[in-house]
């Protein structure tokens, strides 16, 4: 039988206000950035306005790249509150509490026996401060991805698995948990594809086949659990295959005769792309070192803390007899290993490894839990001893360097010029930009001129978890240097979403749509032809403040291409020749470019080239 803990009121008060400050406190800024961000919450403006919540379009293209649950969510909000870009984004913000409060539930089960006996949710909060102040879920929740939603589904069905597990132990009903993990196993599903349910019945499987109790499995209740999936998984799937039938392919384009959404989803998005070889290929694939070392990073600074607690697991699952301790370090090995592994062997994004996160934030809270009961006397103090060892020789290193290098910068970078355009003083490394931090690459020393006020935010932060919460765990206040830190790295991310604000102009297009906007108002004209040079994700930020459809030249690649094929496709690409017919035909034509000089000696022949606006390395002419 499971120990049961209650939740500890205060605990969940700073979980929650961990979550409002980093949430909620960034849900109304930057604007939207180009590419996966805007293209998501795009789609789910398109089904509001077409009233299909089968088919996602995008730019009035069909798009089957992904199953409907993160529009779906998108569009229900933005249907309450309005088309706001805040109103898209809150749907995820709400996922990632649901998600601090299913670690900390998880942590309630997995971690009393290892926490303080005067506070028993101790690992529990770690683990759910860990997740709230950790850089990757933080850094994957800046944009609308349904990354992290997948890291709540994976948690709660572990959860879920592990209540069906005790009661069938028991011989009581375990109906509802095993109704409850189906369901989540159905919208998992449909947030993230087959993907997410190969990790949560993997985790079964091999949870069940490492303690022998296979058995189990007859007593879940199949039938109507998978019923229930289903019910809830199967609508959707049957409508967008009947919706979209397979049509004719052009020729050499590598695609089969016929092809629809059948293929596109459930074949080339699923199987090709794990192994390599979907169509169009638009992503890099990882190394698998970097991979890893990612993985490490997204859980910074917390993951200082898991060489002690890979030991104090190892250990348990070796010699451990306490059996809730002993499934408290299987559940997060098999886990974290099963994720890792999975994309170790298969084609991977850096990002990937965001459903194993939770996994890590449970083991670096049980362990720091095991070391403030260690520190009191309760148990013998090898767990304190460690905890103070990964702090010494890792976190209060990592730390000082980085902020001692942000207190240089902020103090010797030169001061920038009023009106500085940040894209005048970035290098430009594009081969690195498919990287989630990429553009870090572009600072230069003249940049970081422009960042002072974060940079001076993110030394004090360091300091604080560092050297202060380093003192603090030496005098052995071990809770006030575990919050200290969760304190610190809440300074520094808030100072993270400052630079990423600074940095929005070269990631977004957001203050170029409302010069077009301006524009328009200013002087309307009827059917403005509003054009992207180059691939639509360049831009695609134009499509939702604007709310217009807009053409590319050049375009017709990557995200758009597969839907361009069926008939229905709107005429939004546009040739060299077709560009130089418009510009100098009737219509207003607004076109946004990264190369406006050179853009602007090929156009002049054929009209007037006017500078509407320009920010981020990106200008908007029009020909008049």
């Amino acid at each position: 039988m499971s120990l049961r803990t209650k939740p500890n009121p205060q605990s969940l008060a700073m979980i929650v206000m961990a979550w409002f400050i980093l949430q909620i406190g960034g849900l109304f800024s930057p604007g939207l950035l180009d590419d996966v961000d805007s293209i998501y919450i795009e789609i789910a403006r398109e089904m509001l306005h077409r009233h299909d919540f089968v088919t996602p379009y995008i730019d009035g293209l069909r798009f089957f790249d992904k199953p409907p649950l993160m529009f779906w969510m998108a569009a229900g909000s933005m249907k309450i509150f309005g088309e706001f870009d805040w109103a898209a984004r809150l749907p995820l913000a709400l996922a990632v509490l649901a998600l601090l409060l299913s670690v900390y539930a998880l942590g309630l089960r997995l971690y009393k026996s290892v926490s303080p006996a005067s506070n028993p949710d101790r690992g529990a909060l770690y683990s759910a401060l860990a997740m709230a102040t950790a850089i990757g879920p933080y850094l994957y929740t800046r944009f609308y991805i349904p990354d992290i939603v997948v890291a709540l589904w994976m948690t709660l069905s572990v959860h879920l698995f592990l209540i069906a597990m005790e009661r069938a132990n028991e011989s009581r009903s375990a109906l509802w948990p095993s109704v409850g993990f189906a369901a989540t196993l159905a919208l998992n599903l449909l947030t993230k594809g087959l993907i997410g349910i190969v990790f949560p019945i993997g985790f079964v499987l091999v949870y069940l086949a490492f303690t022998r109790q296979l058995r189990l499995i007859s007593k879940f209740h199949l039938a109507f659990s998978t019923l229930v999936f289903l019910i809830i998984a199967l609508p959707w799937h049957l409508l967008a295959w009947l919706r979209n039938p397979a049509i004719a392919m052009p020729a050499g384009a590598g695609l089969p005769a016929k092809a629809g959404w059948a293929w596109f989803y459930l074949y080339n998005e699923h199987f090709a792309r794990f192994l390599g070889k979907r169509i169009p290929q638009d992503y890099g694939n990882t190394q698998i070192w970097l991979f890893w070392t990612y993985a490490i990073i997204w859980i910074m600074p917390w993951a200082v803390f898991l060489p002690g607690a890979v030991r104090n697991v190892w250990r348990t699952l070796r010699q451990g007899d306490d059996p809730h301790q002993h499934e408290a370090a299987l559940t997060v090995t098999i886990w974290a290993g099963l994720v890792m592994l999975f994309f170790t062997i298969s084609n991977r994004q850096e990002y990937y490894s965001v459903p194993a996160l939770p996994a890590f934030a449970l083991m670096a809270g049980g362990f720091l839990a095991q070391a403030e009961c260690t520190s009191r006397g309760l148990l013998n103090d090898k767990a304190n001893r460690w905890s103070i060892g990964c702090h010494r020789w890792l976190l209060l290193p990592l730390a000082s360097l980085v902020g001692v290098t942000c207190a240089y910068f902020a103090i010797t970078a030169p001061i920038p010029e009023q009106g500085t355009d940040l894209s005048s003083v970035l290098n430009n490394n594009p081969a690195l930009y498919n990287l989630s931090l990429g553009h870090l690459f572009d600072l230069t020393g003249e940049a970081m001129g422009l960042f002072r006020g974060p940079l001076t935010a993110v030394a004090i932060g360091m300091a604080a978890l560092g050297p202060v919460s380093y003192g603090l765990r030496r005098a052995g206040r071990t809770y006030a240097a575990n919050l200290t830190i969760a304190a610190g790295m809440t300074l520094a991310l808030l100072a993270a979403h400052e630079g990423l604000v600074r940095f929005n102009p070269i990631l977004g297009s957001k203050g170029l749509a409302e010069a077009i906007v301006a524009a328009q108002q200013a002087k309307p004209e009827p059917n403005d032809l509003i054009l992207i040079d180059g691939e639509f994700t360049s831009g695609s930020t134009l499509v939702f403040y604007t709310h217009e459809t807009v053409g590319v030249v050049n375009g017709r690649l990557n995200t758009l291409w597969f839907g361009s094929f069926w008939p229905d496709a709107p005429p939004i690409f546009e040739t060299e020749s077709s560009l130089r017919k418009a510009w100098a035909g009737p219509r207003r034509v607004f076109l946004m470019t990264p190369t406006a000089a050179s853009r602007t000696t090929d156009l002049t022949p054929f009209g007037t080239v006017k500078v509407v606006a320009s920010e981020g390395g990106k200008t908007v002419l029009a020909n008049r």
